[in-house]
């Protein structure tokens, strides 16, 4: 057997030898766990947001719910708002939150609606750079609390 031989027929067998092949499974599992982990990480962030959402907007509330009608109170004992000094109010709140947010006001009732945009740390990779989540407070302003509401 020549030498050139012996060199052909061990590239041969080295052509067919399975070392350094990937199997399609272990590809597919490892991507369902950065998956995973992805969801779990950006998933508690989102999580995080809301919750800081929902405080942000319940304080934004109360603000504008310290925003009572005086004169209405003094003469009448009506416990009443001044709904653009209460929109006012909670609008200031949430300009030192740097969040944006609409504000509604009635006469007795203060609703906040923050919406917050939380980057994502792993699903970027998947192309969702932020989650928009949002979070809503109420409050209304009340005279002579003793108790708990309901």
């Amino acid at each position: 057997m020549s030498p050139l031989a012996g060199i052909t027929a061990r590239l041969r067998i080295q052509a067919r030898d399975d070392e350094g092949q990937v199997n399609a499974f272990i590809v597919v599992f490892a991507v369902a766990v950065v998956m995973f982990a992805s969801l779990i990480l950006d998933g508690g962030l989102a999580l995080a947001a809301k919750v800081r959402a929902l405080g942000e907007a319940q304080e934004a509330a109360r603000a504008g719910a310290q925003a009572l009608d005086l004169a209405a109170y003094r003469d009448h004992s009506v416990v009443r708002l001044v709904p653009d000094r209460a929109r006012t109010r909670a609008q200031e709140y949430l300009a030192g939150t740097n969040d944006s947010g609409t504000v509604t006001v009635t006469a007795d009732t203060v609703s906040v609606t923050v919406t917050v945009q939380q980057r994502t740390q792993l699903l970027s990779v998947l192309g969702m750079d932020t989650l928009t989540v949002t979070g809503t407070g109420t409050a209304h302003p009340v005279h002579g609390v003793n108790a708990p509401e309901p």
